[in-house]
Order: C-alpha cells, then sequence, then structure tokens
C-alpha cells in the first residue's frame, strides 16, 4: 500500500518542522558560544581596566607626593636663606657690639675695614725647629 499523499504532506512538513528546529537548535549553539567568547574578553577587557585604572591612580598620587615634596623642598629652601640672612645680621650686630665695647675699654678694634691679612709664609724659608728645653735651662725670650 502506499502511502497517501496528506500523510505524504504532513510527513513532509513535520520533516521541515524538524529541519528548521535543529537549524534554530545550531544557531542558538553558535551564538552562545560566541557570547562565551565575547564574555570572555569582554572580562579581559575589564581586568585590563581595572590594571590601568590602578595604575593611573598610583601615578596620580606619585605625582601629587613629588609636587609636594617639591613644595616642601622648595620652602626648605627658602626657610634656610631667611636663616642664613638671619644669621648674618646676628653677626653684624655682635661685630659692632664687639666693636663698641672694644672702643668703651680703649682697646683696638680688630675688625676695622683697615683689616690685614697676614702674608703668607716663603716656602724657601727654613723653619727653625724648636727644640724642647730641658729640666734646669733657661728660656732668654
Amino acid at each position: 500500500m502506499a502511502p497517501s499523499a496528506p500523510r505524504t504532506r504532513a510527513a513532509v512538513a513535520l520533516r521541515m518542522k524538524q529541519i528548521a528546529l535543529d537549524n534554530q537548535s545550531r544557531t542558538i549553539r553558535r551564538l552562545r558560544v560566541q557570547l562565551a567568547t565575547e564574555r570572555r574578553g569582554l572580562a579581559t577587557i575589564k581586568k585590563e581596566h581595572e590594571s590601568t585604572q590602578v595604575a593611573l591612580e598610583a601615578s596620580h598620587k606619585t605625582i601629587a607626593g613629588l609636587t609636594e615634596i617639591g613644595l616642601t623642598a622648595e620652602d626648605s629652601l627658602q626657610a634656610q636663606h631667611r636663616i642664613i640672612e638671619a644669621l648674618v645680621e646676628e653677626k653684624d650686630s655682635l661685630l659692632q657690639t664687639i666693636q663698641g665695647l672694644q672702643e668703651a675699654n680703649g682697646a683696638p678694634a680688630p675688625f676695622d675695614d683697615g683689616w690685614e691679612e697676614e702674608p703668607e709664609e716663603d716656602p724657601g724659608e727654613e723653619e727653625i725647629e724648636e727644640i724642647p728645653m730641658g729640666e734646669g735651662e733657661i728660656d732668654d725670650e
């Protein structure tokens, strides 16, 4: 017996629906694999972004710290200059006080503007070696 036409059409229709369902299943599996791949790529990009963000924050902190140190060093240098200026002024004041006291006591002022430096010794001159004095010797100098 030959199958009837409605049965054959129904079987063909069922077969076509089965093929369509199989195609959809394959498409779904392919899309799931693609989605999983995209998620892994996204996770990798996200980790790289987080690492970059951490590095950027560390860089900002470092720059801020270096800027602060730079300002602190500059402030310290200015403070050192002010201290040196104050010490020079104090030295000048002390020299004036010493000169005033020496003049009041009639002593010569060693800090006059006419300060003369001692001449350097001539290297050609021989130095006289001092001989230690023994017990009981008299120093005539």
